[in-house]
């Protein structure tokens, strides 16, 4: 038996982004350490920094009832860092002064003026800015910068909002939002193997993963050319999830001897991948 685990819907935002200048490394984290905490990423979503363009892509995902919807990037200070207003306007409320936010800010911006990073304290509108929360909302401590992540529950659906600095991004993550993601996944557990596949074109190992897949249905098998198909070289990523640790263990093995046994048979050469 197979527990599906919950579903996270990711949106990416920023026009670096969309022009080329910023590699997305945000979702590529995101989507392996929220996988291996046992919940399933739906789908990655890239929108521009523009409010109607965010609160659009919310309120698709909301409609798909995700029980996370995570974004990343617009909580600054400054002009382009839209995307709590494209929230607020997704779900319909206004964007007020949160108190526990601005607090938050407030002490930031005193440490740096103790450490010496600026002249004076002075909370300008464009600080103030990053304490403006769509009403109901929770901010949520950034251990290494200064706009709070932001946790939202809109009927059944969290939305969780991170800084797109990276660093701030993962600090958040790992201290706010990785508690709620494991009370939701409970005892589920992710489990995954690799292989090296030489001397087997991919179109011969299809059958043969199809095959193994069709007797192992809770294990997916997903095919990684690693130049082109007449090179032959190929690596084989193994998953599974499940309630139970070796369970999970028991059905990558199974999959692996199997699909081993048959990727030899043609003539295939077989080296397991560290991970």
């Amino acid at each position: 038996m197979s527990i599906a685990p919950a579903q996270v819907e990711l949106i990416c935002i920023g026009n670096e982004l969309l022009i080329g200048k910023t590699l997305n490394t945000n979702a590529h984290w995101l989507a392996k350490r929220i996988t291996t905490l046992g919940l399933l990423v739906r789908r990655i979503t890239v929108v521009g920094d523009d409010v109607d363009e965010i609160a659009s892509a919310i309120r698709e995902s909301i409609q798909r009832k995700p029980v996370f919807i995570i974004t990343t990037g617009g909580l600054g200070p400054t002009f382009d860092d839209k995307t709590l207003e494209g929230v607020a306007k997704a779900v319909g409320q206004e964007l007020k002064e949160n108190r526990e936010a601005l607090e938050m800010i407030k002490k930031k911006y005193r440490q740096y003026q103790a450490e010496g990073r600026i002249e004076k304290f002075e909370m300008t509108q464009y600080r103030v800015k990053m304490a403006r929360l769509p009403e109901g909302a929770k901010p949520l401590p950034n251990p290494v910068g200064t706009a709070p992540g932001v946790l939202l529950k809109w009927g059944d659906v969290n939305l969780v909002m991170l800084p797109g600095v990276p660093q701030e991004m993962m600090a958040i993550f790992e201290k706010s939002v990785v508690p709620l993601l494991r009370e939701v996944a409970g005892n589920l557990t992710f489990y995954e193997a690799s292989l090296k596949i030489r001397g087997i074109a991919e179109s011969d190992l299809a059958p043969i993963i199809d095959h193994v897949m069709h007797r192992n249905p809770y294990v997916y098998i997903k095919s990684h050319p690693k130049m082109s198909e007449k090179t032959h070289r190929i690596e084989l990523h193994l998953s599974t999830t499940s309630d139970s640790q070796s369970i999970a263990k028991q059905r990558i093995e199974r999959a692996i001897i199997e699909i081993s046994e048959l990727i030899r048979e043609k003539g295939g050469r077989i080296q397991p991948v560290q991970t």
